[in-house]
């Protein structure tokens, strides 16, 4: 089986596979401090729950945009689950080309998200991921990593709402009933989530008319991709496991 290890900004995202099937998944905090130890432990532990043993694993992937919890990570993993893991990173075979002005400035998450987008779906495509940031980034027909967007998260907007003002509550992140709000909460949600749509909308398609690209597929994930998904007809497609997909996708490229 196939340990894939997506490490963002907000949650540590874990898949096991057997064989292209995605059998389980499973997260952790990636803001909470641990040892190796407790993050290998904790692993072990999540396998086992969802019917699995570090036995079972016989091979691993990692991506992360989070370096400074890397050692420690990587060293629970060696130490506890699969001693040999492969990291997403320089060197590695992905099938994208990245043609943008700097590519080592390309996170190894939006190269995963693109792999799984094109493999999946084909190109030219235009890949949306709804994290801690929303990212919009570029692939050609011919595989080629063109231009990426990077804009606030819905909840590093919420976020500043809540820290940066004296009256606003902290809120559940969701559609209100209609847009016409009349009390803060849902008048904060409303500008939140239909903000979030609008300017989804809006970038897709500006990137169309400037690429040149009207028939081009669009696909998103990420946690609250969901959300924006299901209220416009702008995105075509939302594939809440794209990730762990182009993780998987990138480790059957590269192993020996």
């Amino acid at each position: 089986m196939l340990l894939v290890v997506d490490v963002g900004n907000t949650n540590i995202t874990y898949g096991v596979y057997d064989g292209e099937e995605l059998i389980s998944t499973f997260r952790m905090m990636s803001k909470t401090p641990r040892t190796s130890d407790e993050y290998g432990i904790a692993i072990r532990e999540l396998l086992f729950i969802n019917g699995m043993k570090e036995e079972d694993i016989d091979g691993c992937i990692v991506s992360s945009v989070v370096p400074n919890i890397m050692h420690s990570l990587m060293s629970g993993i060696v130490k506890y689950v699969y001693d040999k893991p492969m990291i997403v990173g320089a060197g590695i075979k992905t099938g994208i080309k990245i043609v943008t002005e700097n590519p080592k400035e390309i996170g190894p998450d939006r190269i995963v998200d693109a792999v799984g987008a094109y493999e999946k779906y084909g190109g030219p495509v235009l890949v949306l991921d709804f994290g801690t940031a929303t990212t919009y980034d570029l692939v050609t027909a011919n595989g080629e990593f063109a231009a990426g967007i990077t804009a606030p998260g819905i909840r590093i907007s919420a976020k500043a709402l809540w820290e940066d003002t004296a009256k606003l509550p902290e809120i559940e992140i969701k559609k209100p009933k209609s847009i016409l709000a009349q009390e803060t909460i849902s008048s904060m949600q409303a500008g939140l989530v239909y903000g979030q749509i609008g300017q989804t909308e809006y970038i897709i398609s500006q990137v169309k008319k400037e690429a040149g690209l009207d028939e081009m597929k669009v696909v998103a994930t990420g946690g609250l991709g969901r959300i924006v998904a299901d209220e416009t007809d702008a995105i075509d497609v939302y594939d809440s496991t794209l990730t762990l997909d182009g993780l998987r996708l990138i480790y059957n490229k590269n192993k020996r």
